[in-house]
């Protein structure tokens, strides 16, 4: 991939943010997402790149657009071929409600590198470059703390766990207390909560839940470009689930998949803005005199170069925005 590509990325996110932002707190989740679903697709045919989106709004008869298998890029494109997995709005609900931790976020990887994961829920796990390697999904949380402590030069009772706030994760909940550790609870969007968990700043640790399997793979393109690690099994609830990651090509539906299983190679961008304020990010501003500000983080796994992008837009010039 052209590493011109990251920049470009990151114009996407900002212009679905800006457009979901209009949104917030008005209690209409629906009208948000296809603000930020429109406006992230208008954007994408400026780009010169020849993508494909392998996890989307869904497949071709359940979204009018942004689904899977759907051509991005601009029309004469002499680009690179990429993968595209995108999430207008991480937080549709976050946004309906005017809650902390929404985004909008994009990975691209070299085509045929990305998990075309099917939407259902998966376990993951996730940490830092320090506890790289060292982790395994499958042992009992009281010992993956103890891991993470280890390789992160803490005391057991300085470790942050941060969980969804589900009642199926009451049982880790309660372990992680019992164990002496420190729990911080989120409500919805666990992709920048995964990304957290590698970031020195942010004070987590160790990420774990059930959530999306869309969203997982997702985070594993950030937390490949963060040198961090994450682990995942897919969770299938039916039969149904369960054929359709057979056909996928997983023999075993709940095999151990590994960070380069989820993202395959040794690149990958990853590209956020804020639309509410969260871990990660801060959302959109509204400065007034037409001025918004908004804020995102651009990544690329080959140079593991991380930027911070705060950006000043004026919105009389941007006529691509869904509410204007």
């Amino acid at each position: 991939m052209e590493r011109e590509l990251a920049l470009e990325i990151v114009r996407v996110t900002e212009m679905a943010a800006l457009a979901s932002s209009h949104w917030m707190g008005r209690g209409k989740k629906n009208e948000a997402d296809g603000a930020a679903t429109s406006a992230m697709r208008a954007m994408f045919d400026t780009i010169n790149m020849r993508g494909t989106v392998v996890i989307g709004e869904g497949e071709l008869d359940e979204a009018p657009m942004l689904y899977i298998g759907e051509k991005l890029g601009h029309p004469d494109a002499v680009g690179p071929e990429v993968d595209v997995a995108v999430d207008p709005l991480e937080g549709t609900t976050i946004v309906a409600k005017g809650h902390n931790n929404a985004m909008s976020v994009i990975a691209v990887g070299d085509r045929g590198t990305l998990l075309h994961a099917p939407d259902m829920y998966m376990m993951k796990m996730a940490v830092g470059k320090r506890a790289a390697g060292k982790i395994n999904l499958f042992d009992p949380v009281d010992k993956m703390i103890e891991v993470v402590a280890k390789a992160n030069n803490k005391r057991v009772q300085d470790v942050t766990v941060i969980i969804q706030e589900r009642e199926r994760h009451q049982d880790i909940i309660d372990t992680v207390r019992e164990k002496g550790a420190r729990v911080k609870l989120f409500g919805d969007g666990d992709v920048g909560a995964a990304i957290a968990a590698c970031l020195p700043h942010t004070g987590i640790d160790l990420f774990l839940g059930i959530g999306g399997a869309p969203e997982g793979v997702i985070s594993a393109a950030a937390i490949k470009c963060l040198g961090g690690d994450m682990q995942a099994m897919l969770k299938p609830q039916n039969d149904s689930e369960r054929e359709r990651c057979i056909k996928m090509g997983l023999a075993n539906p709940e095999q151990l998949l590994t960070l380069h299983d989820m993202v395959k190679g040794d690149d990958a961008i990853f590209a956020a803005t804020g639309v509410s304020d969260g871990e990660l990010l801060q959302g959109v501003r509204y400065l007034g005199d037409d001025m918004v500000e908004t804020h995102s983080i651009v990544m690329r796994a080959q140079t593991k170069t991380i930027r911070f992008v705060r950006a000043l837009h004026n919105i009389e010039h941007k006529p691509n925005l869904a509410w204007k």
